[in-house]
């Protein structure tokens, strides 16, 4: 008995021992602790995705436009007015990158470019009748002498269903480009380095064109000599002589400091200055379809922008230019003009008769 009773506390006391020593039986971690642990880091994980999603930017579209005049024209204020609505309605994840005062090139270089799929210059506004060397064979009406007899005419048109057939017309033949929106910016007149009194003072002249079959009948028709000049190099051309004269809408004249070297402007008002700003295929291609119909919405904020400025504009650069000492010629009968012009528009017409009509109708 005393045996047995000796051998329990020998026992107790080595477990005290062991216990005293810091020594403990190792510890297994339940199952359902594990799972707690893996289901909160899931959770962790699961948070940090849907913040990065939230937060990430939303990838921001570039579009190089290009423009041949200064900001401050009529068509460079309709470009800045095109350029913050884009932006506005997108929020800023499209941005138009508009590069004036031709720093990129002529209408022709630069339509070169976007054509020609150089992918440098994805937007640019032109002249209508620049995309008549390009096959452009329905914007080439619009460009014919003494079409439109009013800004109202013009409108009439730009605001109808045919304007939109007409916009896609470069896209349909191949050319790769297609129209957003249209505007203008006065009537063109013809200015020049001497002296004018009227229509009989063009012959003989050398009178700068570009690469346009239209306005060279025009001047052939005034018998003076079609010379081609770049625009970028129409300053220069007309200080030196190289040409006589040429001929530009009123606001432009005055931005790019042609009385300067060509003081004397005739008012014979022989087009009006239809614009259009395009954009490639390729550009148009990688937009979403909600992009693509944000350039439409601020291409028609744009137009109406343009015609809501461009005869007080036009007024207020004619007042400048008569106090800064130009010498404004009026056309009292405009009749001769359009007689000397009438062969260069029935032979421009030929198979669209029919649409050219639609066009004068609108009146």
């Amino acid at each position: 008995m005393k045996k047995k009773f000796l051998s329990v506390l020998l026992a107790s006391a080595m477990v005290l021992s062991v216990a005293a020593c810091g020594v403990k039986a190792p510890e297994e971690t339940p199952a359902s602790t594990a799972s707690v642990a893996q289901t909160e880091t899931s959770k962790e994980e699961a948070s940090t995705e849907a913040k990065t999603e939230t937060e990430a930017p939303k990838e921001v579209v570039k579009l190089v436009m290009a423009e041949v005049n200064p900001l401050d024209t009529i068509v460079g204020m309709t470009d800045q007015k095109f350029k913050e609505e884009v932006e506005r309605l997108s929020g800023g994840s499209i941005v138009i990158d508009l590069q004036a005062g031709g720093v990129l090139g002529s209408e022709n270089d630069v339509l070169d470019t976007m054509l020609g799929g150089g992918k440098t210059i994805d937007i640019s506004r032109i002249s209508a009748f620049a995309l008549t060397s390009y096959g452009g064979q329905k914007s080439m009406l619009l460009s014919l002498p003494y079409t439109f007899v009013s800004r109202d005419h013009f409108w009439n048109f730009a605001t109808s269903d045919l304007a939109e057939e007409f916009l896609v017309e470069p896209h349909e033949n191949g050319s790769g480009v297609r129209g957003l929106f249209y505007g203008e910016e006065g009537f063109r007149h013809f200015f020049t380095r001497n002296e004018i009194t009227g229509i009989e003072s063009f012959k003989g002249m050398k009178i700068r064109v570009s690469m346009d079959p239209i306005m060279t009948g025009l001047v052939e028709g005034l018998g003076a000599s079609p010379t081609v000049v770049a625009f970028g190099e129409l300053y220069s051309a007309l200080q030196s002589g190289v040409v006589d004269a040429a001929e530009q809408p009123i606001a432009n004249y005055r931005s790019n400091a042609f009385p300067e070297v060509a003081p004397y402007m005739i008012l014979d008002g022989h087009t009006l200055g239809a614009i259009q700003v395009v954009i490639t295929d390729d550009a148009w291609d990688r937009l979403t379809e909600e992009q693509q119909q944000i350039l439409v919405e601020a291409g028609k904020l744009a137009s109406a922008y343009n015609r809501e400025i461009s005869g007080d504009k036009e007024k207020e650069v004619l007042d400048l230019l008569k106090e800064e000492g130009a010498h404004i010629i009026e056309v009292e009968d405009i009749t001769p003009w359009q007689e000397i012009v009438k062969p260069v528009v029935e032979e421009a017409i030929k198979g669209q008769e029919d649409l050219y009509q639609k066009i004068v109708d609108m009146k």
